[in-house]
């Protein structure tokens, strides 16, 4: 199910929202959030599903981190649930939910620096998987799919932003999840390595697994999301692609201003 309405989010669609995590896919039902007394976060509810990409966009203060951090596990919420092909996982770390499918990468550089790439990768395949023969060739094929098979012996203290990225991505992709979680992709990442996060994503999207970004950058979200969900005052202002986004009248008002273009 796609709810690509760009109305804000109804009873009526949050209770398909509900019904449709039930059977499958990654997602919210009606989360809320407080902190010292003041709700952040306003019965939110939002799904995701495999070989698409969504954005959670919004301006500062708006609830997006908030909500995003309740679907990787950083944050509980007070009401709500958080939905993973079927199951409930709102009170389980993160850890559990790595285990049964769902990717998280932080903004803040995640390799392990005094490890190898191929180490790097291969500290999770020997976790993920037993046989060693299977472990070596999930390895390479990692390598290869990511272009990394050049720097396999290269220290993570020595990788560029777009080297990073992919390494991150191809450690994450060997516990074989079926929904990765991208937090500020785009951040701190020279302008070529802007290509090797658009096609990153597609090459997740070709696997099978869904993605999740939140990013600062808008205009570079907007371009490799199927997607977007815009966040304001704690609530679902609207979703829809990046153009019914950016033709919104009350999109361009609160988040992204009348000049706005892709």
């Amino acid at each position: 199910m796609s709810m690509n309405n760009i109305t804000p989010q109804t009873d009526d669609i949050k209770g398909q929202a509900h019904d449709a995590l039930y059977k499958g896919g990654l997602g919210a039902v009606r989360v809320s959030k407080s902190f010292d007394g003041k709700q952040v976060v306003k019965n939110i509810s939002l799904q995701l599903e495999r070989r698409e990409a969504i954005g959670l966009l919004g301006p500062n203060g708006a609830g997006k981190t908030t909500t995003f951090y309740m679907i990787t596990g950083l944050i509980r919420p007070d009401a709500g649930q958080i939905i993973l092909d079927g199951h409930d996982i709102t009170r389980l770390p993160i850890f559990q939910r790595a285990r049964m499918g769902l990717g998280y990468l932080p903004q803040e550089a995640s390799v392990f620096r005094g490890l190898s790439v191929a180490d790097n990768i291969l500290s999770i395949l020997q976790i993920t998987e037993e046989d060693e023969e299977a472990q070596k060739h999930q390895l390479e094929q990692l390598l290869d799919d990511f272009a990394i098979g050049h720097i396999r012996n290269t220290m993570g203290a020595a990788l560029s932003g777009g080297e990073r990225r992919r390494v991150e991505i191809a450690r994450t992709l060997a516990s074989n999840p079926s929904f990765i979680l991208l937090d500020e992709p785009f951040a701190g990442i020279d302008p070529i390595a802007l290509d090797d996060i658009r096609n990153l994503v597609g090459q997740l999207k070709e696997r099978g697994v869904g993605v999740l970004i939140t990013d600062h950058n808008v205009r570079e979200t907007l371009h490799i999301i199927d997607r977007a969900i815009i966040i304001h005052e704690g609530a679902v202002l609207m979703e829809g692609t990046a153009e019914e986004v950016i033709a919104h009248p009350e999109v361009r008002k609160h988040y992204l201003g009348d000049n706005f273009s892709l």
